[in-house]
């Protein structure tokens, strides 16, 4: 075998559809493109969703609800969370930075701290939000809670 005998798989290529040759090619006059309509037309596109003048289905669905711009997300993070980074880490203080190094949160995210789990580690908590469960719980094991503004 060498590069002069190399040829493609049979059946794997196609010759293309030359249209609009004149009548003996059988693919004249009209050019395969039916006779008058938007679609024979030249520089016709059909609009994303355009099912033969039916109403589209994105119409015949009912729309529901709404989005609500000023909505603030933010991460949660429940107590247990905090309970394993205390003991993981031996830190008394937890903030932003520290969850941010441990990829809990991004940057310019907002967190709140939830209750679920149980803390019995002594820590100080700094986030943007904080539950009353939490709350509670944070100062029940001799912790402390802290407000940072956004």
């Amino acid at each position: 075998m060498n590069l002069s005998n190399l040829k493609p798989a049979e059946g794997s290529v196609k010759n293309r559809k030359r249209i609009g040759r004149g009548q003996g090619s059988g693919r004249g006059g009209t050019s395969t493109k039916g006779h008058k309509g938007a679609q024979a037309r030249t520089g016709y596109s059909r609009k994303i969703g355009f099912e033969g003048g039916q109403m589209p289905l994105q119409r015949r669905i009912p729309k529901g609800g709404f989005k609500n711009i000023n909505r603030i997300e933010y991460t949660a993070i429940n107590l247990d969370v905090i309970q394993t980074l205390a003991d993981d880490l031996k830190i008394t203080k937890i903030d932003k930075e520290v969850l941010i190094s441990k990829h809990l949160m991004g940057k310019n995210d907002l967190v709140k701290i939830l209750g679920r789990g149980e803390l019995k580690s002594s820590v100080e908590v700094y986030a943007h939000k904080f539950s009353d469960t939490a709350k509670a719980a944070i100062e029940a094991a001799g912790g402390s809670t802290q407000i940072i503004a956004r």
